[in-house]
């Protein structure tokens, strides 16, 4: 679960990356999202309001995403206005990854399954 700035932010980000919201929740007396469940797949991804600002570089986490097709993923996610890395080959990556930030500045890497 990661803590962010804003619930409905993120949901719209991670759906540009293919998740879909499973699950949300609206304290009472409020207007807006405190809680989403995210899925894409196998993979699933809590995210909740923070009560004090996010400092990600302080979170000490990577996110991998997996997909068939980096290049063409990579493309995808650039089409629908997502700013996106270069395509790096490090060792462990042989097909390519590349990084992207979402909006509370936590880092996604992207790689071939």
């Amino acid at each position: 679960m990661a803590h962010v700035k804003s619930v409905p932010r993120s949901i719209e980000f991670y759906q540009k990356l293919g998740f879909s919201v499973r699950n949300t929740f609206v304290p009472d007396g409020r207007s807006e999202y405190s809680w989403a469940w995210l899925q894409a797949g196998g993979a699933h991804l809590m995210v909740t309001r923070a009560d004090e600002p996010v400092d990600a570089s302080r979170q000490a986490v990577l996110f991998y995403l997996y997909c068939g097709d980096v290049p063409g993923f990579r493309a995808a996610l650039e089409k629908e206005g997502v700013t996106v890395g270069e395509i790096q080959y490090p060792f462990y990556a042989p097909r390519g990854e590349f990084r992207v930030t979402d909006p509370d500045g936590f880092v996604l890497m992207v790689t071939h399954t």
